[in-house]
């Protein structure tokens, strides 16, 4: 067990900023979800704006790696441009 005070502090600082960090992660997790799920291009490009902002904001903080959050706005713009209806030729 910590001795020190300054250990002490250090795990209620570290408690509470995993429990911020789990809830953030879980959020965008199912932001994605919700996403994926959606079958309308014009609701799902609204909420990929939303998505972006969130994963980008997650990975400036360092919840998420940089990299990781690229992928995933990748694949799900992708997505979103498949929902995309077919333009009469």
């Amino acid at each position: 067990m910590a001795n020190h005070k300054n250990t002490k502090k250090a795990i209620r600082t570290n408690a509470k900023k995993r429990l911020l960090n789990r809830y953030q992660a879980v959020t965008s997790r199912n932001l994605v979800k919700k996403l994926r799920s959606t079958t309308d291009h014009s609701a799902a490009s609204d909420l990929l704006k939303t998505v972006i902002s969130k994963l980008d904001r997650l990975a400036k903080k360092n919840i998420i790696h940089k990299n990781k959050a690229a992928n995933n706005k990748s694949k799900l713009t992708r997505f979103v441009n498949k929902l995309a209806p077919a333009t009469a030729a």
